[in-house]
């Protein structure tokens, strides 16, 4: 077994991500964003927007300014020309993934996730499932107020028996239920809400015609993807990535060992053994600039990203504004190989800026150079959401010198 270092593990995960190949000098189209899905293979979803909705700030991140409409077409359209490139899924979460990936995670290899809670209700009401998705069926994609409209509107589909506010409630969770269970999928999204449809109606031809795939055919792929985009993991690492049930994801490491996909490795430091892709990127130097949202999957496991970074993260949305330590949507801020910084960030509509009510440095970090760094950065990022400016607020040791490098940056 190869031991290396902590710092030779951080640099191998940063590259893994992506974060060791230099930003597109030109415009960034449709290609640059399916290498980096099929790097990533997943682009997690939430419904947070003080900044910018989650999935679309890691394309940001590696690739630097691009136009939205990109990731959304790639996602919630299709033509002959330009075929969908995503598809929306339970995998870490709800994430984006590549459209190739949808019979692996179909497959049974992936453990159930919340939607199981539903099943009571589901055998309860078959009427409603059947109802649901014949709905779906005839005037979909549709929306889950929109259905419940439809099945209490004398549409040809009977109104649920008791028909109340909690069985309107019950529409939704069975959509929700369908949606985990593959039976539905996100056809299109409108102003972020999810417009339910067929799998046939949304999946390409290809997708639909592959064979099913082996649940242990299919975890050890997972595990494989894994291990790619995380350069090097632990075992329960690797089962995060796509919330995988433990005893499958031992299963699927052990067998890729064996079949030399896999590689064991020891990291000084690190309690439990480690896993690489052969030939995993491993750069002696990594020189990388990028704002990370919660949501990213670099530091989406805050166990990982304290082990690997020396940075201990939790969001602080849920906490009481007068206990967060450093705000309400906290990015940190990557340089080189360290996160160097955390940054209280929010888009303000109204004034058109990007508003930064904190900014707090790590310690050890150069001052000068990362309030320089991050200076340009924000700049970026309020160009990237057409925003006029950068506006600080009043918290943190880095205002001030924030400051000083915004003003010898003005803005464009």
């Amino acid at each position: 077994m190869d031991t290396i270092t902590a710092a030779a593990a951080r640099r191998a995960a940063l590259a893994a991500q992506g974060f060791a190949e230099p930003r597109p000098s030109g415009p960034v189209g449709r290609r640059h964003l399916g290498r980096l899905t099929e790097r990533l293979r997943l682009l997690q979803l939430d419904s947070v927007n003080v900044a910018v909705r989650a999935h679309y700030m890691p394309v940001f991140s590696r690739l630097g300014g691009y136009p939205m409409a990109l990731l959304d077409e790639a996602a919630w359209s299709h033509s002959a020309r330009r075929p969908r490139l995503l598809v929306e899924y339970w995998a870490h979460e709800a994430s984006l993934l590549p459209v190739q990936d949808w019979p692996l995670l179909q497959s049974g290899a992936k453990r159930k996730g919340w939607w199981r809670h539903y099943h009571e209700l589901v055998d309860r009401e078959p009427a409603l499932v059947s109802d649901v998705l014949a709905a779906v069926k005839e005037v979909g994609p549709v929306g889950a107020g929109a259905l419940e409209q439809l099945l209490g509107a004398g549409s040809g589909v009977p109104r649920p028996k008791g028909a109340s506010w909690w069985s309107r409630s019950d529409v939704k969770r069975i959509c929700e239920f369908l949606f985990g269970t593959g039976e539905l999928t996100t056809g299109t999204r409108v102003n972020f809400q999810r417009l339910y449809d067929l799998p046939e109606r949304v999946l390409p031809p290809e997708v639909l015609a592959a064979p099913p795939v082996e649940s242990d055919e299919a975890a050890r792929r997972l595990i494989g993807y894994a291990g790619a985009a995380l350069g090097v993991a632990t075992e329960a690492e690797l089962r995060d990535y796509y919330r995988m049930g433990p005893e499958t994801c031992r299963t699927a490491v052990s067998e890729l060992v064996d079949a030399g996909e896999l590689e064991p490795v020891e990291v000084r430091g690190w309690a439990k053994v480690g896993y690489r892709r052969p030939g995993a990127r491993m750069p002696r130097k990594v020189a990388a600039r990028a704002l990370l949202c919660p949501f990213d999957p670099l530091i989406w496991e805050r166990a990982r990203t304290e082990r690997l970074f020396d940075f201990r993260y939790r969001i602080e949305i849920y906490t009481p504004a007068e206990k967060r330590e450093h705000g309400y949507y906290v990015f940190p801020f990557l340089l080189d190989d360290a996160l160097v910084a955390r940054v209280d960030l929010k888009t303000d509509r109204v004034a058109n800026v990007l508003r930064v009510p904190g900014a707090f440095s790590e310690p050890g970090g150069e001052i000068p150079r990362v309030a320089a760094e991050l200076a340009a950065e924000l700049r970026l990022m309020a160009d990237w959401l057409g925003l006029d400016d950068v506006r600080l607020g009043e918290r943190g040791d880095l205002i001030a010198p924030l400051a000083k490098a915004l003003a010898a940056r003005p803005a464009s």
